[in-house]
Parts: structure tokens; sequence; C-alpha cells
């Protein structure tokens, strides 16, 4: 996939054209098509030697309370381990019996009950997602208006519907099997959820 590196986070919209003429020379790494004003409020970065770190990591971000009304991306090519990342949150959370991926169906819920009450937890995966029409059909926009986590595999696929994560999680392989990780967050509740 092509990326573009820019080094300003605060673009605006009009900087766009020039931003583009401009990317291979600048420092950060976006996505095409993904939103070009991007503020990041923190980052973290990690190496997952082996599966039970990613599920340590899954572990640590479910017991932010915050985590209730998160919008998470994870970002990766495939085999990157986004799927790992997110049924281990899951369970973490309380999810019980089967985590199905949602490659084909798009979206999975889990309803989950603790002692703050009941949380949605809704898991999309676009990966297939290729129809503007499927957003509106299938009521995604009134499940991003819903309490709950959002979890997102492959948000770059549906960028112009989706609105700003809370938290962006990239998740790089490496020849050894290992991931490499970076968490940014994107608002406030994301800064809370690095804290």
């Amino acid at each position: 996939m092509r990326q573009i590196h820019i080094r300003d986070t605060d673009l605006g919209k009009s900087a766009r054209p020039r931003l583009l003429a401009q990317a291979p020379e600048q420092g950060r790494a976006i996505q095409p098509h993904a939103r070009v004003h991007v503020t990041i409020l923190g980052s973290r970065q990690q190496h997952w030697p082996d599966e039970a770190t990613c599920a340590a990591a899954a572990a640590a971000l479910a017991g932010h309370r915050a985590v209730r009304n998160a919008f998470v991306e994870l970002h990766g090519p495939l085999g990157a381990g986004k799927t790992t990342f997110a049924r281990h949150l899951l369970r973490a959370l309380g999810v019980r019996g089967h985590v199905k991926s949602p490659t084909y169906a798009l979206l999975e819920t889990y309803q989950v009950s603790d002692g703050s009450g009941r949380l949605t937890v809704s898991h999309f995966d676009f990966y297939r997602f290729d129809d503007p029409q499927e957003w509106e059909d299938a009521g995604f926009r009134e499940v991003f208006a819903s309490p709950g986590l959002k979890l997102v595999e492959w948000p770059e696929k549906a960028a112009q519907f989706l609105p700003p994560p809370d938290l962006r999680i990239a998740i790089e392989p490496r020849d050894d099997a290992s991931r490499d990780v970076r968490m940014d967050a994107e608002t406030p509740l994301g800064a809370e959820l690095l804290a």
C-alpha cells in the first residue's frame, strides 16, 4: 500500500493538494483517502514478541473505564493480528462463547454485563466494504451514534463515513513473527486510554 509522509498535523482541507505534492520529503505516514487533518494527543509504541503480549495489551486497554464508549481503529496488513487483538480485547471485557471475525458480515455485536452495567461492543471489519449505500442500508450511522465500544478493522475502506477515532492502533508484523505496535490518541478520550 502506498503511503504519504507528512509532518504537519494541523493542515486543514485547503492544504491537501500542496500536501500531496510535498509528501515524500516530510515525516508522518498516513494512508491515501485517510482524513488529512489529524491531531495526535499522545502516542505509545510497543513491541509484541508473542500473542501473550498482545493479550496483555488488550487486557490493559479493557481495564480503562473510558474504553466503554471509545472508537478504536485497528490498522495493519492482512495477517497483522488485528482480529487477534480484537478477540483478546473482547475476552478481557467479558465476552464469552465464540468470537467470530466480522469479515463477511461486516459487523458482529456483543453485549457484556459488568459491575458498571451493560456494555455494547460493535466489532466492524470493512475489508470487503465497497458499496457506500451499504453504510446507510446496514444502519452503521446509528451504530456509531449509539453508546458503546466500536472496534474497526480496515477503517480506511470506510474512511469517508467514519468519525475521528479516539485511538488508532497500527500493528506491523516483523519477520520473526513479533509485532511492532503504535497507538495514537486522536481525542481526549483516546489520551485517557493511553494513560
